[in-house]
């Protein structure tokens, strides 16, 4: 942990007449006492400041019940379409849950998918953060989509790491899951912003009872470990830690992160359109942190370029019709604070150059289950897309009768990949680096475009 306090007062307080210790912490570990999880890379090859595109990523760990959200099943016997009827949106041909009225009466800038196919059969985040399917054995071998971006565009400013995570420990999200920078190296990994309990905080990095005003004298220090450690590393380890460093310093000499992180620093009213959290934790889940999508919005326009995060949990196979309970609980919700980011990039102008993208790892069975359930069903799930200058007030493919399987134009998770990396301005087809074996690898696989019906 980096802590750094500020100068003590003439009472044995701090400047600003804090008793308690006040500080900063940013997230993971490194040598020399300094320790800094968030290990971000803070050159950009290419790119750097050119432009902002940005990316916010919302991961519903679980599997969300796609018939009882964007796609339901009008026709279909009750066991099948459950409890709840569609409503109209705001684009003709177009009906969504009833529990999502808010993006209804704005469904002209959302994208609706409804046959997104590949999907795989396990409780992980990892294909909604790669693209691919997880391979144990290689695992932590693929970067996440913020690593990319971060690796080949770099930061916006020395202030805000490019790659940053509001990811929250649930049971699909798990800390030290490998959702990182993978071959690239620790550099490009995300730079973590939640704490364990799901706290807000910047997290990780302490310099223990150091000020301010002797940072300089213990970054000599540090350099001289790593001028000795470097002649120790094959592997490129250290590099990424000096990278990790630089970025460190240069946040904990800015306000710029955490002003972004302090709702309060946002007009009351913008926050309450984003709804209220519940900082419970679920039985099995995190809590519903859903002002996190505000400050996602707020991150963005402070530089980042990617950021992560998940929002409760929908694993809801029973008992007692959690299915049904659990979706009014979160629904709801999501309705609120999806609605509110992507009106709020609208009216900031920002809707041309921040993606929005909403999943989870899988669908839901059309069958209820015994329990007033839905269990796992990787045949088919959905996806909300929004912003990045993309064709929006449409669906793309439709599921069969029943929502068991994709009658028309089925989507690869990797097909919205390379959308978003189309969006960000690479080329998934082009964009290309070795890895440690001189292997060259793509964004996304040789036969995977962006979807052409948005672009």
């Amino acid at each position: 942990m980096l802590t750094i306090f500020g100068k003590p007062n003439r009472n044995g307080g701090f400047c600003d007449g804090v008793n308690r210790r006040d500080f900063l912490t940013i997230g993971g570990s490194i040598l020399g006492g300094l320790t800094l999880p968030g290990l971000l890379r803070a050159e950009a090859e290419q790119g750097r400041g050119q432009q902002h595109k940005a990316i916010i990523n919302i991961y519903l760990p679980g599997g969300p019940p796609h018939q009882d959200m964007w796609d339901i099943k009008t026709e279909a016997p009750r066991e099948i379409r459950g409890e709840f009827d569609p409503v109209a949106t705001n684009v003709p041909g177009i009906a969504i849950c009833e529990l999502f009225p808010r993006i209804a009466r704005m469904a002209d800038k959302f994208i609706f998918i409804r046959s997104l196919v590949d999907s795989d059969d396990r409780h992980d985040g990892y294909q909604c953060m790669t693209g691919r399917k997880k391979n144990p054995q290689t695992a932590t071998f693929w970067p996440m989509m913020g690593s990319w971006v971060s690796r080949f565009q770099g930061p916006v400013n020395q202030d805000i790491p490019p790659n940053l995570s509001l990811m929250y420990p649930t049971g699909e999200s798990r800390w030290g899951d490998p959702y990182g920078g993978g071959f690239l190296g620790m550099g490009h990994n995300p730079f973590n912003l939640v704490g364990r309990r799901g706290s807000m905080e910047t997290t990780s990095m302490t310099l223990n009872g150091v000020t301010l005003e002797r940072l300089n004298e213990r970054v000599e220090l540090l350099n001289s470990f790593d001028n000795f450690n470097r002649q120790l590393d094959q592997r490129g380890a250290m590099d990424g830690m000096d990278a990790f460093s630089q970025q460190a310093l240069g946040i904990l000499t800015s306000s710029r992160l955490v002003d972004a992180l302090d709702l309060s620093k946002e007009h009351p009213r913008v926050v309450e359109r984003y709804g209220v959290n519940d900082p419970t934790f679920q039985r099995d889940g995190g809590p519903r942190m859903i002002r996190n999508l505000c400050v996602a919005r707020r991150l963005v326009e402070a530089g980042a370029r990617v950021v992560t995060l998940n929002f409760s949990r929908w694993d809801w196979h029973g008992p007692d019709g959690r299915n049904f309970v659990e979706s009014r609980r979160n629904m709801p919700l999501l309705d609120e604070g999806v609605s509110a980011l992507v009106s709020d990039l609208h009216a900031r102008g920002l809707d041309q150059d921040v993606s929005v993208v909403v999943w989870g790892e899988f669908g839901r069975t059309p069958r209820i289950n015994n329990n007033a359930g839905r269990d796992h069903w990787p045949q088919l799930s959905c996806a909300l897309l929004a912003g990045g200058g993309m064709r929006t007030g449409q669906v793309i493919g439709a599921s069969d009768r029943i929502g068991g399987t994709a009658a028309r134009r089925p989507v690869r998770f990797q097909e919205v990949f390379a959308t978003l990396y189309h969006n960000m301005g690479l080329n998934p087809n082009e964009v290309r680096i070795f890895d440690p074996n001189g292997r060259p690898q793509y964004l996304v696989d040789g036969d995977v475009n962006p979807l052409h019906e948005v672009i």
